[in-house]
């Protein structure tokens, strides 16, 4: 089964929705560029509360994280492929080590890329599990710390540097923001990539920015998500990837190439000459009422955090300048308020 029906049948599915929803709880979602970039950097570092150790920790989470949803005694080989090109897509849960035939943990952004480099020896960055993934032994090595460079195909060296592989890129893009938010200039990804980062108000590059855009979110990033999302999970770090929940975040921050939108906040007008407040917000009752003064308001829709619209009402009207929508269940929504010429989108949680 491909990546990219793994995707559809989790998008159909929306089995991650909750735990994605009260992690963002306090995450102002409608922010753009660096100030998005802040908030959600913020977040992923308070919530890493579990630093794993390299062994067993990492080993232990791995086994959890990556394994094959075809087959519980797999794991998901990050690059996918051999040094003689044979398919190598998987490897045995409990062949771990570091022989040949063997998987081992990839620094998907290498430790000596780092300034300072990523240790191993005590729980951090160099633990860090939102960068370490499964990967043959030999191909790890041929990787070695090369950085990322564009081409297609399988993965390779091209030109002195890195191609991942057309079924991993995006993987790579997301880990390689997640770690430029959680540990910022130490893990720069001007550093770790070959690419420009003249278009962008930071030191992202735009390959990064181009393969989060070209391919989706796989079944196993969502996966290692929610297994280090929850706490209650021995290995689990406590933290999410962002960018695997919402591939669009990067846009959001940085700009580029569209990417897939799985929480509906696109198309947010920058002038926002539109304005508008909801109370109560939280609502503990599902209840929420729109204050506005502005005329000519013709459409208000409510969209689940997974992108799910549960509410649409054209041309409505405010009575007393006062719109209410009701009975909306627990969660976190985006309300996006439209005129002729504006729109706005704003968070609603509901307790």
């Amino acid at each position: 089964m491909t990546k990219k029906l793994f995707f559809l049948i989790l998008f159909i599915y929306s089995f991650v929705g909750f735990s994605q929803q009260s992690y963002y709880n306090d995450v102002d979602l409608t922010k753009s560029g660096l100030a998005l970039k802040d908030e959600l950097a913020s977040k992923i570092t308070s919530t890493h509360t579990n630093f794993l150790v390299y062994t067993p920790g990492v080993w232990e989470a791995s086994r959890k994280t990556d394994v094959n949803p075809e087959n519980a005694n797999e794991v998901i080989l990050i690059y996918g492929y051999s040094t003689s090109g044979i398919t190598a897509r998987t490897r045995g849960i409990n062949k771990n080590g570091g022989s040949t035939g063997d998987w081992n943990r990839e620094h998907v952004y290498p430790r000596s890329l780092a300034n300072p480099s990523l240790s191993t020896r005590s729980p951090g960055a160099g633990t860090d599990a939102h960068s370490l993934r499964p990967s043959d032994v030999d191909h790890n090595r041929d990787r070695g710390n090369l950085a990322f460079v564009e081409s297609t195909g399988n993965s390779r060296r091209v030109n002195g540097g890195w191609y991942p592989g057309d079924e991993w890129k995006g993987d790579v893009a997301r880990m390689m923001m997640y770690m430029y938010l959680r540990y910022g200039d130490r893990c720069l990804p001007t550093v770790v990539g070959i690419g420009s980062s003249a278009s962008t108000p930071d030191d992202m590059i735009d390959l990064f920015l181009k393969w989060n855009a070209e391919d989706p979110v796989s079944e196993i990033e969502d996966n290692r998500n929610e297994y280090h999302g929850d706490t209650s999970n021995r290995y689990a770090q406590g933290n999410r990837n962002p960018f695997i929940d919402n591939p669009n975040l990067a846009t959001q921050i940085w700009g580029g190439p569209v990417a897939n939108d799985r929480w509906a906040t696109a198309s947010v007008d920058e002038e926002l000459t539109l304005k508008a407040r909801i109370f109560p917000n939280p609502s503990l009752n599902g209840n929420v009422t729109i204050l506005s003064n502005e005329q000519g308001i013709n459409e208000i829709k409510v969209y689940s955090i997974l992108g799910k619209e549960v509410y649409t009402k054209k041309n409505p009207n405010f009575e007393n300048k006062a719109f209410a929508i009701k009975d909306l269940n627990s969660g976190i929504y985006l309300l996006k308020i439209k005129n002729k010429n504006t729109l706005i989108t704003k968070k609603i949680i509901v307790n």
